[in-house]
């Protein structure tokens, strides 16, 4: 009778143990990554600091966005900026590419260094500028191209923007170029870099 009551408290203490709430842990799903767009001067500043930490004289020669799948250019920012830099001491140059796109086709995010290439500081087409000379941002180029036959392209024509020294003019210069390539633009615009002031309709 004895083990009857025993076995019979026993089953009760296990049902109501069993009967309780039951806890279940669930994982929250991470947020999804969003495009981070940005002008010119403000993806510059975090390729600048990622050069420096290889050549510590490192000078920038060209400045360029990339348009991706979704990131057309628009309004002087892009999700892809490369910039390439040339340092003496190292004897060599350096791409580095920030991206804050998610399209699968666009660079890893953040900041990444490219392949070393040497320097030949008479080469044009690595010649440095003196980042003091860059006063005026993509956005602004942007608007003063818009004034000079953007606005009469279509409103969802991707815009690519180079940056670059012009050696014969001696100034800092914005290239915004209009198209879906860069090599067969519909309109390229230069716009000095330091003043903002329109130069020409590049041919």
């Amino acid at each position: 009778m004895n083990r009857l009551l025993l076995a019979t408290l026993a089953l009760g203490l296990m049902l109501g143990c069993s009967s309780g709430p039951t806890k279940t842990t669930e994982t929250a799903a991470p947020a999804p990554k969003t495009t981070d767009q940005r002008t010119g001067r403000s993806a510059f500043q975090k390729l600048y600091v990622a050069a420096h930490g290889w050549g510590r004289d490192a000078q920038p020669y060209r400045l360029e966005s990339q348009v991706t799948g979704d990131s057309n250019g628009r309004d002087g920012k892009s999700a892809v900026w490369r910039s390439g830099f040339a340092s003496a001491a190292q004897r060599g140059t350096k791409p580095y590419t920030w991206s804050g796109s998610t399209d699968p086709n666009a660079p890893e995010r953040d900041v990444t260094p490219g392949n070393e290439d040497t320097y030949n500081p008479s080469n044009s087409s690595t010649k440095v500028f003196d980042i003091a000379f860059l006063k005026v941002d993509s956005d602004k180029a942007f608007e003063v191209a818009q004034q000079h036959g953007g606005s009469k392209l279509p409103a969802d024509t991707p815009v690519f923007y180079v940056l670059d020294w012009s050696t014969p003019t001696s100034q800092l210069v914005w290239h915004v170029i209009f198209g879906q390539s860069r090599d067969t633009p519909k309109l390229r615009v230069a716009v000095d870099a330091s003043k903002g002031d329109f130069i020409r309709v590049e041919k």
